[in-house]
């Protein structure tokens, strides 16, 4: 049975790169998308590679398009069995102090890295109960471990701008009340950290490759029936190359 799996805002980098990763391990990849021109244009790459790739109009802040495209995942294939919540943006403040910072940025930030994680997976958990073991990958980032934030010694903590720091901390933490709730499933919820990836989100300033953090995505999103739940997982900053493990939260 070929497994179903939604990547959000899948037109482009992390996101593009998971469902390419997806897709070469035999899944039905759902390309979510609030850009319908980006998203056609992906899902024609992808097939031309030969992947069973589709389009679907997604926006994480919208969530008459979240009811929709549940809807449609269960018109077309009545479950899921990866839902990967990569969809997000990145706004700062004048000097990025936190005493610059505004709350119309931190609302606009968490607006999609926070409440539209949740709003989408409660919209599609139910499609994610049919399945037979189905896994959700919070996309996250190391910046969001308070940990590594306040540990002297981490290359993380000249680092003090608020909204995307704290967005990706409250996505750990909703990762980790998931993964509580469903401890008694077959389903497991776990954070990714992708490490500093270039891509248009950052400028193409990151020093890792989408590919390399899409591997992170794709090892939690097809963990075996024995592997962790609530962890937040991926690139290890503080070692030299391409190491994953557990980071603190």
């Amino acid at each position: 049975m070929t497994q179903i799996a939604l990547i959000t805002g899948a037109n482009k980098g992390i996101g593009y790169a998971t469902a390419r990763a997806l897709g070469e391990r035999g899944m039905t990849v759902l390309l979510g998308a609030r850009d319908e021109n980006r998203g056609r244009a992906a899902e024609k790459e992808l097939t031309a590679e030969g992947l069973d790739a589709r389009f679907v109009a997604l926006d994480v802040t919208d969530a008459a398009t979240i009811q929709a495209a549940a809807a449609l995942v269960e018109a077309s294939f009545g479950r899921l069995d990866v839902l990967v919540n990569n969809a997000g943006i990145v706004r700062a403040d004048g000097t990025a102090e936190p005493s610059a910072t505004t709350i119309a940025t931190i609302r606009e930030v968490f607006e999609t890295n926070v409440y539209g994680v949740v709003t989408v997976t409660n919209a599609l958990l139910p499609l994610l109960r049919r399945a037979p073991a189905a896994r959700i990958v919070n996309v996250s980032s190391e910046v969001g471990s308070i940990s590594s934030m306040t540990d002297p010694e981490s290359p993380l903590f000249a680092l003090t701008s608020v909204p995307y720091p704290a967005s990706k901390a409250a996505l750990n933490m909703i990762t980790a009340m998931y993964a509580k709730e469903l401890r008694d499933t077959p389903i497991k919820v776990n954070a990714a950290n992708p490490g500093y990836t270039a891509t248009d989100f950052n400028s193409h300033h990151g020093f890792r490759t989408p590919e390399q953090a899409a591997a992170v995505c794709a090892h939690l999103a097809t963990l075996s029936a024995d592997g962790p739940s609530g962890l937040l997982w991926g690139n290890l900053i503080t070692l030299e190359g391409d190491q994953n493990g557990v980071l603190a939260w």
